[in-house]
């Protein structure tokens, strides 16, 4: 069993995961997968969700736990025997309780020894980065138009060299 996240970009059982990618290449993820159904799928959101919706739940080891704080979320890891865990991060989880951080990170850990845990957030911020660092695999997906928007490595070292710049002075002119 496995879920292939983008081509080539597998996620094995035995492991913790945290992926940063768009809304869409995570739900395309689970919907194309239709091996999933066959197994025990633990879906884990917290006070607001952006994947839920997208996912087809028709099969019947589909679960969904809400966790509303860092001590729920706690509890339903550790409670969770599902060979599947995806755990859509939610930042208010922690307001307040940021000495959880360390504890959750050891359970998402402990949990991955005997499932696929995959702990997803659009967008990495303190807490996410927090509970990442327990992970066995970091995958970031960006976003085609953030990947657009980015200057290419070539034209850095262009400029650092010295070598044509967009938009500015070309030219030092002494007078």
């Amino acid at each position: 069993m496995q879920i292939e996240i983008r081509k080539g970009m597998n996620l094995y059982p035995g492991s913790c995961n945290a992926v940063v990618a768009p809304v869409h290449v995570m739900v395309s993820a689970i919907n194309s997968n239709a091996d999933l159904q066959r197994f025990l799928f633990l879906y884990i959101g917290g006070n607001y969700s952006r994947v839920l919706s997208g996912i087809h739940r028709d099969s019947t080891n589909f679960e969904i736990r809400r966790a509303f704080t860092a001590h729920q979320l706690l509890s339903v890891l550790r409670e969770a025997s599902h060979t599947i865990v995806l755990v859509e991060h939610d930042p208010t989880l922690f307001e307040g309780a940021g000495k959880m951080l360390a504890p959750v990170a050891r359970a998402l850990k402990d949990a991955g020894r005997e499932s696929l845990v995959i702990l997803y957030t659009p967008a990495i911020d303190r807490t996410f980065a927090a509970l990442m660092r327990q992970a066995d695999r970091i995958i970031e997906i960006a976003a085609a138009e953030d990947i657009s928007s980015r200057v290419s490595p070539r034209a850095i070292r262009l400029q650092r060299n010295g070598g044509p710049l967009t938009g500015g002075q070309r030219t030092l002119e002494v007078g």
